[in-house]
């Protein structure tokens, strides 16, 4: 099979819907968009949130919090989670997303001491808790911040 024998399946396409083509078609005259009003003219309709004048309810309710602009996010990893890799491998933040420990690095990865560490690994992380440090080194392995 070459590319220019490809087909598509049969029933996948049909021809697109041609609006204002005579009362025979189904939808001709107003082409459905009913008799008269804005929505009926060309060009005619509103932004999203318009009300016809009214206050919109974006304006109405009360503005709560504050969003931090500068907020530094971390992709969370446990200690306890690393012994899935053997000894002496070198575990990167590219290493913990193609494993599926971490979805997304966001903007770093922070290593936190939660479980017990059981195999010797060099860990390089964005960040370290105290205890994690302490948990990879007792373990016999070295902590590298990137």
């Amino acid at each position: 099979m070459n590319l220019n024998e490809l087909q598509h399946t049969e029933g996948a396409r049909h021809p697109s819907y041609r609006k204002g083509r005579g009362t025979g078609s189904g939808n001709g005259k107003t082409a459905g968009k009913g008799n008269k009003g804005q929505n009926a003219r060309s060009g005619g309709h509103t932004r999203p949130g318009f009300e016809g004048g009214q206050n919109p309810i974006f304006r109405r309710l009360p503005k709560r919090g504050f969003t931090n602009g500068s907020r530094i996010v971390y992709a969370i990893v446990n200690v306890e989670s690393l012994n899935r890799f053997e000894n002496e491998t070198v575990v990167t933040p590219a290493l913990l997303v193609e494993s599926k420990l971490v979805r997304k690095e966001f903007n770093g990865v922070k290593i936190l001491g939660n479980g017990k560490l059981t195999k010797k690994l060099k860990v390089s992380a964005h960040k370290f808790s105290k205890t994690a440090a302490d948990a990879i080194t007792s373990a016999g392995g070295t902590v590298e911040v990137l």
